[in-house]
């Protein structure tokens, strides 16, 4: 999953009510600052105090049999506040998720303009928004959480103070902005597009069902096409929906968005974000990407068949992509390069490895696809490990292909003593993801769980084993994970109020029975969605493809006769084929980032990578048995 700044500060050479600009920015940038460290800290704390909390708890409930019973009642007040404080350090920092293919081919200024746009129409939601949550909040203090015995406002508090936040933050970013002129056209765009919709209100009033294609069609494509973090446009899109054609209150909004991000399954995504940066500072993935190295390095194409393998070990340890491929990348790509692999080959097989491993628990789309279609996670993680494999066999067939005249004298064999002892160094790390997997798949723990024994696994390791513990990354690394997955939440919250007003509307009945009777039944329903998939994945990533769509698409494909597990797994690998697939597949670039490698240098090498994670798919989806075999 990849990431990009929305901000776009220039310098000039004005003066403000005779204030010198230079001075001026200097004055909010402290300020900005001064409020990041404030927003940041609470986030970082709040990461450490849920792996705590729900750590106790699992040594309560299978230690000693004594079940805390505030502890989840605590961790989702907890996680709430992570939620939103989250979410407004990504919005300070610029990285709330959006896809930027189209933006970055206009030119600069263009880019400049839009950049603002997108600041501007994520302010607009959020003044628009801010007075419902604050409503939200107050009615939420008539409620008592059962087991704490406390008003619930004070976990629904969260919402206000976050928005407001981000508010606070946009506005630091538009005061801040040099060019005056481009800042006053952006603000009166979003003003001008936000009044002819208010204007408009009578004629939509009119419009019926219509107004799902003008909105949830129209509205987000044009804020994801220009710029605007997907997030933000989706919560335009349902706010616009409900304000102009509807007469619910916006209060109904905010409890959609809330319970959105509030589903405890979802407490596991900032867990395994976390998880996923710690063995990569811990070393644990630097031994198992060695062990892999020094079985198969010998062999014509052998670092690249390490890079699928060691992806594919990686992945069952964390959830985040980003976090797998920033773990692996560095350790293989310097020898991969000195053999005479070609930047631009091994950037394409990073991001087709990324593809691959997306149905690999934990990945945060199965955690995803088990918070809003009620799938079990516990099936979901059996029935992601092959299809994996399928995908691993595909691409390893193109790596064989293209590797078979590699010149490898230069290489030496790595002896069965070296081999040995890369593996006892490795069986640590190693044995995670099956500990992760066995706990969840036998009813152990569940993912939440499990994630945080994962954390305490990792940081002993890192300490008593690897010896390899960077105590000054702690800080940087606790805010990264409250950062993310604030983003991913947020993308959440408003998906779920987009996925509630598409079901209110009747969508979901027209759907079910369109699809239902497409000719050729479940084969051609898995096609339409393979299809679809590809396409969502690549405009709107995976995440909020799956919110936005799981509910309305499962139920489909329970009554056409395709097994759920099934289809998650068909639908997660199309929009991986998606979000890694150039010129619109964010995640590619987020592996060119990460290799530091032109993306332009990748685009040709991909296009054979693509061509065979399709082949996997495609045999994935004809043979159910890969998918569900296991369960």
């Amino acid at each position: 999953m990849a990431v990009h700044d929305i901000s776009a500060l220039e310098s000039g050479a004005s003066s403000v009510e005779g204030v010198p600009l230079s001075r001026r920015d200097a004055i909010l940038t402290s300020i900005d600052r001064a409020l990041g460290h404030l927003v940041e800290i609470p986030a970082a704390l709040l990461v450490v105090a849920e792996v705590i909390i729900l750590f106790i708890g699992v040594v309560a409930r299978y230690g000693f049999h004594r079940p805390l019973i505030w502890s989840d009642e605590l961790s989702s007040i907890l996680f709430l506040w992570l939620a939103m404080l989250g979410s407004a350090v990504a919005f300070r920092r610029g990285e709330h998720m959006r896809m930027t293919a189209l933006v970055a081919s206009v030119g600069p200024r263009m880019w400049a303009f839009l950049d603002v746009v997108g600041t501007c129409a994520a302010l607009a939601f959020l003044l628009m928004i801010v007075a419902p949550s604050f409503e939200y909040a107050y009615e939420e203090s008539y409620i008592t959480t059962p087991a704490l015995q406390i008003a619930n406002s004070f976990r629904a508090a969260a919402l206000p103070v976050g928005i407001s936040l981000m508010i606070v933050f946009a506005l630091l970013r538009l005061v801040r902005y040099g060019q005056v002129r481009t800042l006053l056209t952006a603000l009166g765009t979003v003003v001008a597009i936000i009044g002819l919709f208010w204007l408009a209100e009578p004629l939509l009033r009119t419009l019926g069902n219509l107004n799902l294609i003008i909105f949830f069609v129209g509205v987000v494509a044009l804020c994801v096409f220009a710029g605007v973090p997907i997030a933000f446009g989706f919560g335009l899109a349902i706010f616009g929906y409900m304000a102009l054609t509807t007469r619910t209150p916006m209060m109904v909004l905010v409890g959609r968005m809330d319970e959105g991000m509030s589903h405890l399954i979802l407490l596991s995504v900032p867990l395994f974000v976390f998880l996923g940066l710690l063995i990569e500072m811990t070393g644990m993935a630097r031994a198992m990407v060695a062990f892999l190295a020094s079985l198969l390095g010998h062999v014509r194409g052998g670092l690249h068949y390490v890079l699928i393998g060691a992806m594919y070990l990686v992945s069952g340890i964390s959830g985040s992509k980003a976090a797998d491929m920033a773990a692996v990348a560095p350790v293989l790509f310097p020898e991969m390069k000195a053999r005479g692999a070609k930047p631009g080959d091994l950037v394409a097989l990073l991001s087709a490895t990324g593809a691959q491993t997306e149905t690999i628990p934990p990945s945060l789309v199965l955690i995803t696809i088990g918070s809003v279609t009620g799938v079990s996670i516990s099936a979901l993680f059996t029935g992601g490990l092959l299809p994996g494999v399928v995908l691993a066999i595909t691409l390893g067939a193109l790596v064989w292909w293209r590797y078979r005249g590699e010149d490898l004298n230069h290489v030496k064999r790595a002896s069965g003593r070296d081999i040995f002892k890369a593996f006892i160094i490795s069986v640590p790390a190693i044995a995670l993801p099956f500990v992760i997997r066995a706990a969840v798949v036998e009813g152990v723990a569940t993912a939440t769980e499990v994630s945080t024994i994962g954390i305490v696994y990792a940081v002993l390791a890192g300490l008593l084993i690897y010896r390899q513990f960077d105590w000054n990354r702690l800080k940087p690394m606790l805010v990264d994970t409250a950062c993310l997955s604030g983003a991913i939440l947020l993308i959440i919250g408003t998906a779920t109020g987009m996925a509630w007003g598409l079901t209110q509307s009747g969508f979901s009945r027209s759907l079910a029975a369109a699809m239902t009777g497409l000719p050729g039944g479940g084969a051609t329903f898995i096609a339409v969605s393979i299809v679809a998939f590809v396409i969502l994945g690549s405009v709107l990533e995976g995440i909020p493809a799956i919110v936005l769509f799981g509910p309305l698409l499962f139920p489909i494909a329970r009554l056409v006769g395709v097994h759920e597990v099934h289809y998650a797994m068909v639908v997660i690998l199309a929009m991986g084929i998606g979000l890694f697939a150039p010129p619109f597949g964010v995640g590619y670039y987020a592996a060119c980032a990460i290799g530091r490698v032109d993306p332009a240098e990748g685009i040709r090498p991909i296009l054979g990578y693509l061509l065979a994670l399709l082949i996997g798919l495609i045999i994935v989806a004809i043979f159910p048995w890969i998918s569900i075999g296991f369960l």
